[in-house]
């Protein structure tokens, strides 16, 4: 079962989830254009653009991460939960979602502390035609990474505050005790 956390963040935090979107939508917007238009220039002018790639690394790469974020306010994230759910009683499958929830956790604080790591050691080198820090590229992944952290540690509260019931109860594929 999927659940859209955004209705049930606070203002602050559905502030940030529509600001990501807005940047995603801008991104994938910019990422279109450019490659559009280098590529009709290319093929027409007989020339193209040389930083349009530069600048459409930058955004795939940003826009990847920051996805990520966009996709855990959703709660759209995979989950293959049949054979779990026929195979442990109700109690054990609540630890279980829980024992996931914090590994997701510690590997996002793990994720967040190595791309720092990383993007501040190549911060001091340039890109070949911008010349931008080759740092603001990698900084995709902690800043992407700490989006997703803030959205998946109120989403396990969430969960743990309102538990589902299994989807045997339901015809619906489960619902949330409230």
């Amino acid at each position: 079962m999927t659940v859209d956390y955004r209705d049930h963040y606070p203002a602050v935090l559905r502030w940030l989830s529509h600001l990501v979107d807005f940047g995603l939508m801008l991104g994938g917007f910019s990422i279109v254009t450019l490659v559009f238009c280098n590529a009709w220039l290319r093929g027409f002018a007989g020339f193209d653009l040389a930083w349009s790639l530069e600048v459409t690394s930058f955004l795939l790469l940003w826009s990847t991460f920051t996805g990520c974020a966009a996709a855990v306010a959703r709660g759209a994230h995979m989950r293959v939960t049949e054979i779990v759910e026929r195979l442990m009683p109700f109690a054990a499958q609540r630890l279980l979602s829980i024992a996931i929830d914090v590994i997701i956790a510690v590997l996002l604080i793990s994720l967040i502390y190595t791309g720092y790591n990383i993007s501040v050691h190549t911060w001091a080198q340039k890109t070949t035609v911008l010349y931008w820090p080759v740092g603001l590229l990698y900084a995709s992944m902690p800043v992407g990474m700490a989006l997703t952290l803030i959205f998946h540690l109120f989403n396990m509260v969430f969960d743990i505050r309102n538990p589902v019931v299994p989807h045997g109860t339901h015809s619906d594929g489960g619902e949330a005790l409230l």
